[in-house]
């Protein structure tokens, strides 16, 4: 039997009409294109919860672990330690350093030690002279002095942890595949004795 072009045109028509309201297999499509999206964004909550969760418990054992070593009886290296044991069940395989600066006060934190700066390029050079206080034998930027300090220094304790992170976010830049926290605590020491000053001898800057 031919069909008309009228009877044609109405079963295309009637055909296309079941073709549109078919839903079989539009599941499996519409899951192809949300999974990766709500994959990717459970990944990344979980990659943050634990970077969130450890700087927590890491600012905490950095506190506890900067006023111990306030203390005459200080032990840095147990002190260390513990902040280590904290973190490391958080932070699987993580690169922890530790470092303590000591300065007489704290206005001096970060300061530069003095100098005559002649020729105005804030450092020293030239010929410059300048007065070594902490005792080293050169011009520091910054005039504290690496360790624990002595009796009511003020000590600058930094914790760095560096990990591999346990969610990585699939896609994610090369950079991603590594995260770094950081904890600071400034503690002063006890005045368990007389505190030492600065020092007062001269040097030239090269």
């Amino acid at each position: 039997m031919i069909l008309g072009p009228r009877s044609l045109t109405k079963r295309l028509y009637q055909r296309f009409a079941r073709l549109a309201a078919c839903s079989g297999g539009a599941s499996a499509v519409e899951f192809a294109f949300v999974a990766p999206v709500f994959i990717t964004l459970i990944i990344g909550l979980l990659d943050v919860s634990q970077m969130v969760y450890a700087k927590s418990v890491m600012s905490g054992a950095v506190q506890r672990a900067a006023r111990d070593s306030s203390l005459e009886t200080a032990d840095t290296t147990r002190a260390d330690r513990i902040v280590r044991e904290m973190i490391g069940p958080l932070l699987p395989a993580s690169a922890v350093i530790t470092t303590r600066v000591s300065y007489y006060d704290f206005a001096d934190i970060g300061r530069k030690e003095r100098w005559n700066d002649l020729n105005n390029n804030g450092t020293c050079d030239n010929q410059e002279s300048y007065v070594d206080e902490n005792r080293n034998g050169t011009w520091n930027a910054d005039i504290g002095v690496s360790g624990n300090g002595g009796a009511g220094d003020v000590v600058l304790y930094t914790v760095t942890a560096t990990y591999p992170p346990t969610f990585k976010i699939p896609f994610a830049p090369y950079n991603w595949n590594s995260r770094v926290l950081r904890a600071t605590a400034v503690k002063k020491n006890q005045p368990f004795a007389d505190q030492a000053n600065y020092g007062a001898s001269s040097g030239i800057c090269t």
